[in-house]
Order: structure tokens, then C-alpha cells, then sequence
């Protein structure tokens, strides 16, 4: 894939993986109110996690490897390198929410947030989660 549609691709895959992040975050204040943040947060950033591992896995890195212990590898690592990048957007998302404390603000934390986050994250998945079995082996 070159280099101007692999970004492409990518951003709309960062824009699905956040939809279904806030989604998830959205129902479950819906259901909890304002004391259910922590447990939107949470829930919303595991929704997120795995719809992108799936795009990324598939689409992005063009990961052919199959099988439980592939998957569980790959996807260990995919989590690891995230947990930096999910400081970043729970950081600015929570930071948002606190100083203006209004749904709007938050989500434009969290959309910020996660922005940033995933620039760092694809490098990180790039160098340390998708590359050759050896590695992996």
C-alpha cells in the first residue's frame, strides 16, 4: 500500500475504532450517569482495542498469521504498546471532562487524545507487533 493511502486507510481506521470507542462510552454513561465514567472509559477503550486490532491485523499490516497463539501473541503486544498511548487519551480525555465538565468537551478530549495516541501507536506496532514469526517465535 503507498505511503499517502496506508495514512489514508489508517485515519479511517483510527475514525471507526473512536466511533465505536465513544458508542460503547456513550451507552454505558446512558445506562450509569456521570458515576459511570471510569466504567465507560474502560469499556469504551476495550471496544475500541479490538475493532482496530482487527482493521490494523488485516488491512494495515497485512498480518497473514493464524491461530490461537498468533493471535494471542500479536494481540498481547498490540495491547502493550497501547498502554502508553491510552495514558495519552485518557490523559486529555479526562483533563477535558474535569475543566469543562460537559459531554462535548470530553469527547473532544477524547478524539484529541486518541489522534495523537494513534500516530504514536502505529509506529510502536509497526516496529514491535507486526513484524516477521521469527520475532514473535
Amino acid at each position: 500500500m503507498s505511503g499517502l493511502r496506508l495514512v489514508a486507510v489508517y485515519a479511517a481506521f483510527a475514525v471507526l475504532a473512536t466511533l465505536a470507542n465513544l458508542a460503547a462510552q456513550r451507552a454505558v454513561l446512558g445506562l450509569t450517569g456521570p458515576w459511570g465514567y471510569w466504567a465507560a472509559l474502560i469499556t469504551g477503550t476495550g471496544i475500541g482495542l479490538v475493532v482496530k486490532y482487527l482493521l490494523d491485523k488485516r488491512y494495515i499490516f497485512v498480518d497473514r498469521a493464524t491461530g490461537l497463539a498468533a493471535h494471542s501473541k500479536r494481540f498481547s503486544l498490540y495491547t502493550l504498546m497501547g498502554v502508553a498511548t491510552t495514558a495519552i487519551f485518557w490523559g486529555l480525555e479526562s483533563l477535558f471532562w474535569y475543566l469543562f465538565a460537559t459531554d462535548t468537551a470530553r469527547e473532544a478530549g477524547a478524539i484529541l487524545g486518541l489522534a495523537i495516541g494513534y500516530v504514536v501507536k502505529y509506529r510502536l506496532d509497526r516496529a514491535y507487533v507486526f513484524t516477521s514469526d521469527r520475532r514473535l517465535a
